[in-house]
This record gives C-alpha cells, structure tokens and sequence, in this order.
C-alpha cells in the first residue's frame, strides 16, 4: 500500500476527522499489524486517521454521504487500493448517485495517474451503467489521456471496449488518421487502425477494406522502411488469405522498391522470405536486389535465395540471429 505524497499547503487546509462533527459518533478502528510488527510502516497521521475511520464505516457497513465523501478522502492518499474503489461502487449503488459526477471524478484521479487499474476498472463499471449516453465522454476521456501518454495501454483497451459496447465508430478510423500523421512510429495507433477496419460494424470488414488499407500501408512504408510497425499492419491485411499475400503485386513491388534502394532493411527481407514461403516466384530484379544486398554485406551465396535472405539476415538482424539460423535450418531440411 502507497500513501501518496500530499503537498504541505493540502495537509495544512486538512481538518481531521475526530475534529469534525459529523464524525463524533464513530470509534476508528485502527491497523492491526499484530503484537510484534517486524517492520511498522510510519504513516503520516492524515493517511492513518482516515484510514482508521474508514475501517470503522467498512465495518459497519455504511453507505451514506459521509462514507462516501470518505472514500474520496481515502482514494485521494492511496488510489491503489481496490477494497477503498470497491466500498465506494456499494455506496454509489445505494445512494443512486449522479454518475456523470463520477466521471469528474475519475478524471481528477488519472490526472494524478493514469495507469491506475482500480481507475481504469471503475471507470468501466460507471460506463457500464450510464450505457450509450457516455460512449462521447469516454472517447473524449481517452483522447485526453493518449494525448499525453499515446502508448497508454490501460486508455487503448477502455477505448476498444467502449467502441465495442457503447458505439462511437463513425471518426475512429480519422482518429487513427491524425495519430499516425503525428507520429508513424506509433505501433498502437496502428494496432487500433486494424481493431477498427476489422472491428467495426461500418466499413465491411476486412476483405471490404483490404485495397485501400494496402494503398496507405505502401506509402508509410516507402516513406518510413525501418518502420516494423506498417510491414506488420501490411501482413495483417492478409490474414487467413496467404494465397492474396503471395501473389499481390503491390506488395512484391514495394519489396522491389526498398531494396533496390541500398536499404539493408530486414523487414523487407523477411517480408520477401514469406511470400516465396506460400508460393511466390521471385523475379530477376528481386534476386539482383538481394545478391547486391549480400555482395555488400559479403554474405556467401546459398544454393537457394530463401537460404541466402536468411544468411543475410543473421547478420543484419543479429538479435534473432538464432532465429533466422533456424529458419534456414527449417528450409535445409526440407530440401533433403
């Protein structure tokens, strides 16, 4: 348990609770770290005090005003705690609370940190409930959080889960549009353009959105080649179609295109060891691509160009050197 760090002008405007009237009428209930604590923890006294009271309201079960203004005092020292997050969902269920209040909330909390599970867990639960009529609010609220931290996975996966139960698809793919214009290294802007063209009940699927999806993918990755994440997002656009994969000119070409360019880029090389893998015939200009690609990396020729891409990768890829070694392995043994 983390007590959070309460600046001196918050602690000094602080009242405690045995000095407040309202709260005259409960007993604290105190920590019990037994007879004998090996270690004691030296709390602050504003953390201790609250915590003693609201031990003393979670014991009593109550759910009123006071207890709920409690467990925001509570959430506010330590937001971690999730019997604090889920003390406060019984109350709010009792109290038939304003919701939308909540929102507000939870969004002064992730101000604090948001990747904060027991945040991003009650903000789903309050979502849940107010159904359709916060699907904008909560697109807005992860837009705000991406827009500081763009790789938030705890925003990401609210977000696809709010697109998915409450709607909101209509600008999504846009959305996706303006991210990966600010910044085309953005593997998860790319990671949600596929969850929308695959997911979403409006563009037809995968197959409807292929053509167009390929157009845009080449370009980013003509412009960027030492972008892993548009060879991946290209690969996923044949998923389950390796047949379409293998004989897509388009993507044979821009192989063509990158490596003719001097570019000893291993995503265009593996990317072309796939293709010839499901069926693909490498032309003359691909082969004369590779051989000037290992003549200056002076790699030794293979009785096969899949033999000698994978040659070529084991020293221009030498983190999964033992990969590629496997793979040629692979490709030996089929040979036999």
């Amino acid at each position: 348990m983390r007590e959070r760090e309460m600046d001196s002008d918050e602690e000094q405007l602080w009242v405690p609770f045995k000095s407040r009237p309202e709260w005259s009428d409960v007993i604290p209930v105190e920590q019990d770290d037994g007879p004998n604590p090996v270690v004691p923890i030296a709390y602050k006294e504003q953390f201790t005090e609250t915590m003693n009271y609201f031990r003393a309201v979670f014991k009593a079960d109550e759910r009123s005003p006071r207890a709920l203004q409690l467990t925001t005092e509570a959430i506010g020292l330590n937001s971690g705690n999730y019997t604090i997050w889920h003390y406060r969902r019984l109350i709010l269920e009792t109290l038939k609370a304003d919701l939308q209040n909540e929102l507000d909330f939870t969004d002064q909390i992730a101000q604090i940190n948001s990747k904060n599970y027991q945040l991003w867990h009650h903000r789903r639960w309050v979502a849940e409930i107010l159904g359709t009529n916060a699907t904008s609010s909560e697109l807005e609220f992860t837009k705000k959080i991406l827009l500081g931290d763009a790789k938030n996975y705890h925003a990401w996966s609210h977000r696809q889960w709010v697109l998915k139960e409450l709607g909101g698809w209509e600008n999504e793919l846009d959305y996706c549009q303006e991210l990966l214009e600010e910044d085309v290294f953005n593997n998860s802007a790319w990671n949600q353009r596929y969850f929308v063209i695959t997911r979403s009940p409006l563009l037809g699927g995968l197959t409807a959105m292929r053509e167009s999806e390929v157009s845009y993918t080449l370009k980013a990755i003509v412009a960027h080649p030492e972008n892993e994440s548009s060879w991946r997002y290209l690969r996923g656009l044949y998923k389950n179609d390796n047949w379409s994969w293998a004989n897509d000119p388009q993507v044979a070409s821009v192989c063509l295109k990158v490596l003719s360019a001097n570019n000893d880029c291993i995503f265009a090389l593996s990317t072309l060891l796939d293709l010839i893998r499901h069926g693909f015939q490498a032309s003359e200009e691909l082969r004369d691509a590779v051989d000037a690609i290992r003549n200056s990396n002076l790699v030794e020729a293979e009785s096969d160009l899949t033999k000698t891409i994978c040659s070529l990768l084991e020293k221009l890829d030498p983190i999964r050197v033992n990969y590629w070694k496997w793979r040629k392995s692979i490709l030996c043994e089929g040979a036999k």
